[in-house]
């Protein structure tokens, strides 16, 4: 597909819309999410249908939020699966808070599978790109909201009796691994090693305290067991 992106201007509203284009389609993304994220353009088919089935825009979904985008993807994308809105959805839930416009993911308790990206997300308001689709191909900017909504979709985390089996299997694959580091597994997106060694080595969500006493444990039950079969 055929694009061209812009720098934006500070004339420019973010949440504008094509009335202030000549009535040209665009959408504004915030260049934190090309340079920090790593995300590419055109969206793919899953990032526009999760766009769509929440009804946001965008420059509406929080930094944070794309870095689970694309984190979920590249997890997805280590284990062959296609990533998934279902799937994605059972994982985390839609946050807005009171009248703002800005949308957020969160991860659901006791489902949670990466970590925050930044605690403290400064310095990208402001700074933005305008995306248009160009004279030869329409269709880039097709298939999700461009303009700032009013009427999100909060929908209602996917429990696993209400996915397939085939994405309930998914789902168990993603979670086997612990809480994963958001921002490692962008940085590791393209060193196949490195995404590899730290995948399969997982994160427990224990102190390493716990992890020394469960440990230690297993180790003298195991002990107790030998002495048994001695006497």
């Amino acid at each position: 597909m055929d694009i061209s992106v812009l720098p934006g201007t500070p004339s420019e509203p973010v949440c504008g819309d094509e009335r202030s284009n000549n009535w040209v389609p665009f959408f504004f993304f915030y260049q934190t999410v090309f340079k920090r994220i790593g995300m590419r353009l055109p969206f793919s088919g899953f990032e526009r249908e999760l766009l769509t089935e929440i009804n946001v825009a965008p420059a509406q979904l929080h930094p944070n939020s794309w870095a689970f985008v694309k984190a979920f993807e590249i997890l997805c994308g280590y284990f062959g699966q296609p990533p998934s809105v279902d799937i994605f959805l059972h994982f985390f839930e839609v946050k807005k808070q009171g009248k703002s416009l800005w949308v957020s993911f969160s991860g659901i308790a006791g489902r949670v599978i990466l970590s925050l990206f930044q605690q403290s997300y400064k310095g990208w308001r402001g700074k933005f790109f305008k995306v248009c689709y160009s004279e030869h191909d329409h269709a880039a900017l097709d298939g999700f909201p461009l303009y700032w909504v009013q009427e999100v979709k909060l929908t209602k985390p996917k429990s696993l009796d209400e996915l397939p089996s085939t994405d309930r299997e998914v789902c168990q694959i993603l979670a086997s691994v612990g809480v994963l580091d958001t921002s490692t597994l962008i940085t590791r997106e393209y060193d196949t090693e490195a995404l590899t060694k730290y995948i399969s080595m997982g994160t427990i969500p224990h102190s390493t305290a716990l992890i020394s006493t469960l440990a230690c444990l297993r180790i003298i039950c195991l002990l107790h067991v030998f002495s048994l079969a001695r006497v």
